[in-house]
């Protein structure tokens, strides 16, 4: 059964081909900013997109035709459950009137669906960003007008999260986690016999990253929103994009901060166990959510690659439960598999 992922980037879209659970083939298709900028809107994308990735997988002999399904990435959604949706015109409208806000996301149902169209194929997405499954009392945040909001790395967390229970020789639904996705972004969320019963939306709050500022100190930083050096704009730059590593240390690469550890710069060292410090507390904080009943710890994302920084995390937090590692994203693939459960009848299709 042969499977077409495409996963729209901001200045690129990756398409994969898999059969059945095998990866047959993978690319990424550049998009100059020159022409994208022909475009008002992210949706409006759609047709120039699909046109590169007919060209592309002719280039490579993979005709439309051959596949039995187009799964694309999920977009920025209302809370939804975590699980594998059918794409239809209605989900379309939906993508394409962004909710949640322009991102280069919402391409994805829109153009599985438009392709799958094409070959009268079904068109999915999977576990998007927006996947909540958060239970009533995590919601609050301390002041009602501001509730805590389920916006995480949710497609690559549950994938890993059910490799871990496959290499515990369990199902993901028998099983505690708390999985760390380190990326950009990082989101440490607890998941409860299949779902994400909790997670930091890494866009407010939890540890920093390499360019987000995670939580930071509510008075101090309401006075520095008041004290006309920033705009709105500028301020919201700050904390997701300048932010973190970067504003200690002039750069968004953590393999150059810990390059610069090695050659001794102390300030960089601090700031790489600061980081990890931050990453520790906040799993101790989910494992409280799980009552301490964590069967494993799992590490995922970019920085997981680092060898300090997952030993400097293990450190902090193995007393809790053991630690597996899966380093890098598994993107491409979690879209091929969630909507292979589905073609194979192993998971019910859900309706957004």
């Amino acid at each position: 059964m042969r499977i077409l992922a495409i996963n729209p980037g901001s200045t690129s879209t990756k398409i994969a081909i898999y059969e059945n659970d095998r990866c047959l083939w993978k690319e990424g298709i550049d998009h100059p900013a020159h022409e994208l900028k022909n475009f008002a809107r992210i949706a409006d994308q759609y047709e120039y997109r699909i046109k590169h990735i007919l060209k592309t997988l002719s280039d490579n002999d993979a005709p439309l035709e051959s596949f039995a399904g187009i799964v694309g990435r999920g977009g920025m959604l209302n809370p939804l459950a975590g699980g594998t949706y059918s794409v239809d015109e209605d989900l379309v409208n939906i993508l394409q009137n962004a909710p949640g806000g322009e991102h280069a996301s919402n391409l994805g149902g829109i153009i599985a669906y438009h392709l799958g169209r094409k070959i009268s194929a079904p068109a999915y997405i999977v576990d998007p960003v927006s996947v909540d499954e958060m239970e009533p009392v995590a919601r609050l945040s301390g002041l009602p007008e501001l509730p805590r909001l389920s916006q995480s790395h949710a497609l690559n967390m549950k994938a890993v999260s059910r490799k871990a229970a496959l290499k515990m020789g369990k199902t993901y639904q028998e099983i505690n986690l708390i999985t760390v996705h380190l990326g950009g972004g990082i989101s440490v969320a607890p998941h409860r016999q299949g779902k994400m019963i909790d997670v930091n939306n890494a866009n407010n709050e939890g540890p920093f990253s390499v360019e987000r500022s995670g939580t930071l100190p509510s008075y101090q930083l309401v006075k520095l929103c008041y004290s006309g050096k920033y705009s709105e704009k500028e301020m919201q730059t700050k904390i997701l994009k300048e932010g973190g590593l970067y504003a200690y240390l002039g750069t968004k690469d953590a393999r150059e901060a810990e390059r610069r550890m090695n050659q001794g710069d102390a300030q960089a060292k601090l700031v790489l166990e600061s980081l990890c410090y931050q990453v520790a507390k906040e799993i101790g904080a989910m494992s409280a959510v799980l009552l301490g009943e964590v069967d494993a710890i799992v590490l995922t994302g970019g920085m997981a690659h680092s060898q300090f920084i997952s030993q400097e995390i293990t450190r902090r937090v193995s007393f809790i439960s053991p630690v597996m590692l899966f380093p890098g994203e598994e993107e491409m693939e979690a879209l091929a598999l969630g909507a292979l459960r589905v073609l194979r009848g192993e998971e019910q299709a859900l309706s957004y």
